[in-house]
């Protein structure tokens, strides 16, 4: 749902409008009675990725990369 409100009502219901915004409502302040800006919450920016901080914490059994031949037949087995 969107609700458009003008700049002076924006000016005095600023924080009744923030937590319409926080609970999901779209809120569009308007001048002239034009769309001028969008309401929207503040969210944190998502922190860079990086590689290789679990090195040395997770270990990887030898066989990971062998198959046993009787788990190949099974899934090639015609049922």
């Amino acid at each position: 749902m969107t609700k458009q409100v003008n700049m002076h009502e924006a000016k005095s219901k600023l924080s009744e409008l923030g937590e319409l915004v926080w609970k999901g409502e779209r809120v569009v302040i308007a001048k002239a009675g034009k769309p001028y800006l969008d309401l929207l919450p503040h969210k944190e920016p998502r922190k860079e990725r990086v590689p290789g901080r679990l090195a040395g914490r997770i270990k990887i059994a030898p066989d990971f990369d062998t198959t046993p031949s009787d788990l190949i037949d099974t899934f090639e087995a015609d049922v």
